[in-house]
């Protein structure tokens, strides 16, 4: 009988606010071809000329306004939802990854190893699926495992975007923030690339060759970001019942010129308050943890934009973290992929 394990794999976070620290995590990530996907020479000389020489000090800066003293929100979460993991499931090895810095999937499949581990429930922490995230680590974790334990037996979570039980933990999370008095609920989702859509499309012809190309259901939707990002806030309204002129959408974080995913959040948020939306609830549905993207980018730099258009308040909805419904679901959805 083979010895079970779970891996979680979050993205990662630098290991400190220290510039240095923060040059080697963002040179880590933005040097992945799944990320930047230019070819390596253009790659390496858009992130070392273009983006290093001064990015990380300002980014630092950024980590500094949400640091807490025993670190990064992200790892921080990440570790504490590991533990919750660990005590659902006590006669299963659970080890906790980050796609970048630490922990890195290394030690954690080599502790895996270490303790006699043969099958391993892959569980990313994506609800959504996207080259730059979600395969970026499946694929790493399996060209690690191969590397350090050829014979451990990969079982991968899929993408649950519109899982009932991860919908579920979602308006449970929102709940006390819906029931309050608001204008609007905008769904905040990252951007990517709209390039990178057509990258992941299998058929080739399909996502961005026509207005409701993520309307319905297609094959190419099962590696189509946007169209995973609608399904769950689809899924989420309906269970949630908000009326459809009650939310609203869009796509944050976006890097360097090249056309993102649209609308831009930071758009979005500052013509809001002329339309009337005075109350704005925002919620961050792709981040299963807080981090630098939903704390500062969403819940300071957003928020002080929204009230200076004319805004009132701006609340962020924050992410499931170790929410106990969201602790079920993801009990739930990691048991079905434990393999004997």
């Amino acid at each position: 009988m083979s010895k079970q394990g779970i891996l979680l794999i979050n993205l990662g976070s630098p290991d400190s606010t220290d510039v240095g620290d923060v040059r080697r995590y963002l040179r880590q990530f933005l040097m992945d071809g799944k990320v930047l996907d230019a070819p390596y020479p253009i790659r390496f000389c858009v992130v070392h000329f273009a983006i290093l020489p001064s990015r990380p000090k300002a980014s630092a800066e950024a980590y500094k306004k949400i640091w807490q003293p025993e670190g990064s929100p992200l790892v921080i979460s990440s570790r504490k939802i590991c533990e919750a993991m660990a005590e659902r499931f006590p006669e299963v090895a659970v080890e906790l990854s980050m796609r970048y810095q630490n922990p890195s999937i290394e030690s954690a499949i080599e502790k895996l190893k270490e303790q006699g581990v043969t099958s391993v429930a892959v569980v990313p922490l994506f609800p959504h699926y996207a080259m730059s995230s979600y395969e970026s680590a499946v694929e790493r974790v399996k060209v690690v495992a191969k590397k350090l334990s050829p014979a451990m037996k990969l079982n991968v979570v899929q993408p649950y975007y519109d899982d009932p039980d991860y919908i579920e933990a979602l308006v449970d999370r929102s709940a006390e923030y819906l029931s309050q008095d608001y204008d609007q609920l905008l769904f905040s989702f990252h951007g990517i690339p709209e390039r990178h859509l057509k990258v992941s499309d299998p058929s080739d012809c399909h996502c961005m060759a026509s207005a409701d190309c993520c309307s319905g259901d297609h094959p190419s939707h099962a590696t189509c970001y946007r169209a995973q990002c609608f399904k769950t806030m689809q899924a989420f309204v309906e269970k949630a019942g908000i009326p459809e002129e009650k939310y609203s959408y869009s796509f944050q974080s976006r890097l360097g010129r090249e056309p993102w995913l649209k609308p831009y959040t930071d758009h979005v948020i500052e013509q809001m308050p002329g339309k009337g939306i005075k109350k704005l609830l925002v919620i961050c549905p792709v981040f299963i943890s807080d981090c630098l993207e939903t704390i500062e980018e969403i819940g300071m730099r957003a928020k002080e934009d929204f009230e200076k258009a004319g805004g009132d308040s701006l609340q962020l909805i924050p992410c499931l973290n170790e929410h106990p419904r969201w602790l079920d679901a993801l009990e739930t959805i990691t048991k079905r992929h434990l393999v004997e």
